[in-house]
């Protein structure tokens, strides 16, 4: 269950102009998870970016507002980010692909490489 709700915390929203990816994909602003149950904002934080729940409607799974992810992303193509999301609350790390669509952003998490978790994300209002 706790990587599960970890892996669901994987979606993200974004502050507009992430000054670390300067020449990459901008994921910012606010996302609705595809399950309706949780909306998150990806910010700058330090020299990385930080994925934080603002709205979780079920809290039965462990997430939480205020919630947060800490992503360490390079640019890994025209659409997509690629690297590592740590979640504090838990200390684990997840290998991460983030990638921006015209429509939303998908971001797919992974753990001891094999158990992944593909979650996509539209605009909040």
């Amino acid at each position: 269950m706790m990587l599960k709700s970890t892996l669901i915390a994987l979606g993200l929203s974004i502050v507009p102009a992430l000054p670390v990816l300067a020449n990459s994909p901008d994921p910012s602003g606010v996302w609705l998870r595809d399950d309706g149950n949780a909306r998150v904002r990806i910010a700058p934080c330090g020299s990385n970016i930080c994925a934080t729940n603002v709205w979780v409607k079920d809290t039965s799974g462990g997430e939480e507002v205020g919630d947060r992810l800490v992503l360490t992303l390079k640019p890994a193509g025209a659409d997509s980010l690629k690297g590592e999301a740590f979640d504090p609350k838990r200390n684990r790390s997840y290998a991460m692909t983030l990638t921006v669509k015209p429509d939303g952003l998908s971001t797919r998490g992974c753990i001891i490489g094999v158990l992944c978790k593909t979650v996509n994300w539209t605009p909040a209002e």
